[in-house]
């Protein structure tokens, strides 16, 4: 059969309409359906199932606007049984789509979705009287297949019910090919175009946002993670100022209890002569850049010698070399730092003469451990660290007073002056030397590595 002239116009017309509005709308329905894709998406949604969300309210609402132009099309040939289907998919797709903005639940939503985009197009096809009378608009149905890609259960089962609803309807293609209503030649060509069109359409749009949605959560995960890079970055700083660089990386690494017996180590205990008296008129903000200035110079020999920070006590300064790992030249190299203390940082300005430091050094076995659940520290305990104490507060001012035993270790390679036995609290009688300099050239930093 052939359309009369007045239909052919008013279905060319109505065609002609159609791709006008969607040509002149497109950039305005694209607006329209990013906002209405959000309306299911809850605050505390995780980045895939936003994404999952957004992505079948796309295809939802893209579908029900495709389905607009199928009523047309159905109703202008007369076929009110197949405009209700896709009639019946839009009102069922906007009602989902009310409830999902109103309760989030879009498991729901997802499976209404589903069993309507595999049943609804062979429904369709079997109304028009087979793939042929039908224009194969069954083709439709893969879109459920597709979507249900990385989601639960996954697309097989969907792909499934596909394949047997396409075998079924091969195997009454016949019985409804003999009862098919009559369609014009062209408009069956016609919907075999816009079913291609309309499911190439349909995919595109959906891969679209999925690749843009997508974009979005990478721009958003790059920049947490460099957020989060930013505050690791600070953390292991504030942590590195609280802890030598191998106990704080032991903590990172999992260590929960870090306590160790050192077997040599040397320790050094520096303080400011006169401190008290000293800052008495000072004004609290200039005793605290004082200290800062002093300790600052302290921390940064600590460095240039590779040397290990304990801790600050009031005005007095811990150091030690071998605490947190074995090195040969700990004696040598604490006692260099002594003598830059000395020559470099002594001599400033203070109250009303100038800075002078009184420290005291002793080498032995020690025990370091990490102290403490809040504002936690390193510290080291034993003979040593008492004596290295003893030395320096028994010292006298410019000096440094070392043990024998640093003595009878480092005389080969420094110069000393012998004080003679002094009594030591906790300890006894001890005979005790002054550091004078080193024999030779003096090092600027930690020597060279050799085998322990």
């Amino acid at each position: 059969p052939v359309m009369s002239g007045s239909q052919t116009g008013r279905w060319g017309a109505f065609c002609a309409r159609a791709t006008l509005a969607a040509i002149a709308g497109g950039e305005r329905l694209a607006g329209w359906l990013e906002w209405v894709a959000y309306r299911g998406v809850r605050s505390g949604d995780s980045e895939s199932v936003r994404l999952e969300k957004v992505i079948y309210t796309v295809v939802a609402l893209s579908t029900t606007l495709a389905a607009t132009l199928w009523v047309g099309v159905f109703l202008a040939l007369e076929l009110p049984s197949s405009a209700a289907i896709p009639f019946l998919y839009q009102v069922l797709t906007v009602l989902g789509l009310i409830l999902l903005a109103r309760t989030k639940r879009f498991e729901f939503f997802r499976s209404g979705q589903l069993i309507m985009f595999l049943v609804f197009p062979f429904l369709l096809m079997w109304s028009l009287g087979g793939f042929a009378n039908g224009s194969a608009v069954a083709i439709w149905a893969v879109s459920a297949p597709l979507i249900a890609v990385g989601a639960r259960p996954g697309p097989w089962p969907w792909f499934g019910g596909f394949a047997v609803l396409a075998a079924i309807s091969g195997v009454i293609d016949d019985s409804l090919a003999a009862s098919a209503p009559e369609i014009p030649r062209f408009a069956i060509t016609g919907m075999f175009v816009l079913n291609l069109v309309g499911v190439a359409l349909i995919v595109l749009l959906s891969l679209s946002y999925s690749l843009k949605e997508r974009k979005k959560s990478f721009v958003a995960l790059a920049e947490t993670r460099r957020e989060l890079e930013a505050e690791q970055e600070k953390s292991e700083r504030l942590l590195l100022n609280v802890l030598p660089a191998p106990i704080a990386k032991r903590l990172k690494e999992g260590e929960r209890v870090i306590a160790d017996r050192v077997p040599n180590v040397t320790v050094l205990f520096a303080d400011i002569v006169g401190f008290t008296a000293g800052s008495r008129d000072m004004s609290p903000e200039e005793v605290a850049g004082f200290l800062n200035g002093v300790f600052g110079d302290l921390d940064d020999l600590t460095d240039r010698f590779g040397l290990d920070k304990i801790k600050t006590l009031g005005d007095g300064y811990m150091v030690a070399g071998g605490a947190t790992g074995p090195r040969f030249d700990h004696v040598d190299t604490v006692l260099e730092m002594a003598l830059e203390i000395r020559d470099t940082v002594a001599g400033r300005p203070f109250a009303a003469g100038q800075l002078a430091l009184r420290m005291g050094v002793d080498t032995g076995s020690a025990v370091g451990a990490v102290i403490g659940k809040k504002r936690f520290s390193y510290d080291l305990w034993g003979e040593t660290v008492n004596a290295a104490s003893r030395m320096e507060s028994l010292g006298e001012s410019g000096t440094i007073q070392v043990t024998e035993r640093v003595f009878d270790l480092a005389r080969a390679r420094f110069e000393f002056k012998k004080r003679g036995a002094i009594t030591v609290k906790g300890l006894g009688e001890m005979t005790t030397y002054f550091l004078l300099g080193r024999k030779g050239a003096p090092r600027s930093g930690p020597a060279e590595p050799a085998p322990i």
